[in-house]
């Protein structure tokens, strides 16, 4: 789905923003609060290399919640794992912190990152979708 201008332009300015995944054991909602990007018109979520439960979770089950200041939408996470758009991400100038953490090679090889793709409000809602 493309949002509209203005929810993505409000969007792409908030820093943080709360995920919400569906525990792959629990099944039950999780929220965490966490730092995403919007680079070539794309919603990204990434973190330096390590295990992430939310990354698990997303394996298990792809829908998601993003809650920010400017509502609740709903969405689907994908995997990225094309390396020169990874490069592209960790080279962009908002996402520079992260290479003083980590070699650039080693965070395109092994840090955790996904793409938001926003679902429409007429999309079906299967069971199981996060709630907010």
């Amino acid at each position: 789905m493309s949002l509209d201008q203005a929810t993505t332009a409000q969007l792409a300015s908030t820093l943080t923003v709360d995920l919400t995944t569906i525990g792959r054991r629990s099944k039950a909602p999780r929220t965490i609060e966490i730092w995403w990007f919007h680079i070539d018109d794309r919603f990204i979520i990434t973190g330096t290399r390590g295990e992430r439960d939310w990354l698990a979770n997303i394996r298990q089950d792809p829908k998601v919640v993003i809650s920010s200041p400017h509502g609740a939408f709903k969405g689907t996470a994908i995997e990225i794992h094309d390396h020169s758009f990874r490069r592209r991400v960790f080279t962009h100038p908002d996402l520079r912190w992260y290479t003083t953490q980590e070699e650039l090679e080693a965070l395109v090889i092994g840090a955790p990152m996904i793409e938001i793709r926003f679902t429409t409000a007429d999309d079906s809602d299967p069971a199981g979708t996060p709630t907010a």
